[in-house]
């Protein structure tokens, strides 16, 4: 690829249609899909990290992946904003309104693929829909943006999980946060290395198994804190200004979108062996039925036990700063085990776009997956992209709160929004139809809680400014 065509441009060169040469355009966008399920010719990023080989199964589990993570730890919190009634009701809203809209993008990409664009890319379905050039590179920024925060996050926590088990056998031991984030880092750095979303089907698996484990654990830890003799009070009383009520609400509305968030649907429903139509709904229900058992038992069990008091995350609520564990030690040094094994899944699972761009504009398609011509680049390129996550995970201990921020900016674009506007615009339904009215009031409702989550979020971050320090030893949580 010649690098100048990309300066001519003003594109990256990672963003170059292979097929013409020229920077992704919606005229330009088909280029990125699959006709009659082959990758364009030429379209490495297709072929060798998109394959279309899997089952509805294998895409449930890439989803359950991509959903279901240690975030569910932190939906006793979101409740502790808006109590009871309102944050319940608040949580089964939004898992409501993801799955309509994780529905409504299936059916767009269904219907794409009917008219003979099958899409494997979110930025080039949004093109596509939306017929604007710039809504490619908005999508690839806030997707980007999205998929590095979650993978620099699932580092720093995994990191932090290590550090937990090795002070607790270790406590004058030397090693420092940093040293544990590099020792993640090697070891993703080698399942990064397999080469295709497809290949990670049982490695998600093992993920959805693993946060069945810790969320019974954690929750049975709860459950069993609140009902000792010294339990913790139940406060469930909210913040006593309405100004505190106000920020602490969309502060939980705003974990709640990211908790759900998903952003990579189109890349996962491009696993799927065509014809991929229906096969997307399947695993929507696969996903959420692990979604409503985990989320509302964490949910449900770590509010009850700790109230108003339970911490960021319900693990932490359970390992106080002061004072004796409030569960056995092995059964947090347990949870805390599988809670790192499955970080490590989550990173590679939001690793792949990022991989399919790298593998778009470095491999060629015409040698085969595994040639020296492919893999040294691919080895290269991946290696590079976790130590650079891994060393922002390292410098900036308090990247939670600031991918509190990107999660409010991001997620509810991609997840709530973009889906409903697609729909109304690829479908077309009348404008006076339940469906139109529907789409265009969640679009309204949460583009509002986008704006105002993010500002909760910056609220959050300036609050804990005071804790910031570059290479600190200890998570901002």
């Amino acid at each position: 690829m010649d690098p100048n065509m990309a300066g001519h441009t003003g594109a990256s060169p990672f963003l170059v249609s292979p097929s013409t040469g020229r920077a992704m355009t919606p005229s330009a966008s088909y280029s990125g899909g699959v006709e009659d399920g082959k990758p364009a010719a030429g379209d490495a990023g297709a072929e060798f990290v998109l394959e279309s080989k899997g089952t509805w199964w294998h895409a449930g589990f890439h989803l359950t992946t991509a959903m279901v993570g240690p975030t569910v730890l932190t939906l006793p919190y979101a409740l502790r904003g808006m109590g009871w009634a309102l944050g319940l009701s608040a949580l089964t809203a939004v898992a409501a309104v993801t799955f309509y809209t994780y529905y409504l993008m299936s059916r767009v990409l269904d219907h794409c693929e009917a008219a003979g664009r099958r899409h494997i890319r979110f930025r080039e379905l949004a093109a596509d829909v939306l017929g604007s050039g710039w809504v490619f590179y908005a999508v690839v920024t806030v997707q980007t943006a999205i998929n590095a925060g979650i993978t620099i996050g699932s580092i720093l926590i995994a990191g932090n999980c290590l550090q937990i088990m090795y002070e607790s056998l270790a406590p004058n031991g030397t090693l420092k946060l940093y040293h544990f984030i590099i020792i993640v880092a090697i070891v993703l750095s080698l399942f990064s290395q397999m080469p295709s979303f497809h290949s990670l089907r049982y490695i998600n698996l093992g993920s959805l198994v693993l946060a069945f484990g810790y969320t019974i654990l954690v929750s049975g830890a709860c459950i069993r804190a609140g009902m000792m003799s010294n339990a913790p009070v139940k406060d469930y009383s909210l913040s006593p200004s309405k100004s505190g009520k106000m920020y602490d609400a969309f502060l939980s509305i705003s974990i709640l979108a990211t908790v759900f968030g998903n952003g990579i649907l189109p890349e996962i429903q491009a696993t799927l062996a065509p014809p991929a139509a229906g096969k997307m709904v399947k695993a929507l229900v696969l996903c959420y039925t692990v979604v409503f058992f985990t989320f509302y038992l964490s949910a449900i069990s770590g509010y009850w036990a700790f109230g108003n008091m339970v911490q960021s995350n319900a693990l932490q609520s359970l390992m106080p700063d002061s004072g004796p564990s409030l569960a056995p030690t092995w059964l947090l040094g347990l949870a805390v085990v599988l809670v790192l094994l499955q970080l490590l899944a989550i990173a590679l699972v939001y690793s792949q776009v990022a991989y399919e761009i790298m593998e778009k504009g470095s491999a060629d398609a015409g040698h085969g997956r595994f040639s020296w011509r492919n893999l040294a680049p691919r080895v290269a390129l991946r290696t590079l992209y976790v130590a650079a996550c891994a060393f922002v995970a390292a410098a900036l201990p308090f990247f939670g709160d600031i991918v509190g921020v990107v999660g409010a900016l991001g997620f509810i674009p991609l997840d709530f929004v973009l889906p409903v506007v697609m729909y109304n615009m690829a479908l077309a339904p009348p404008k006076r139809s339940a469906v139109y009215v529907i789409n265009v009031a969640i679009m309204a409702l949460f583009t509002g809680v986008g704006i105002i989550g993010a500002i909760a979020s910056v609220r959050k971050l300036v609050l804990d400014a005071g804790q910031f320090q570059l290479f600190s030893d200890h998570v901002v949580s």
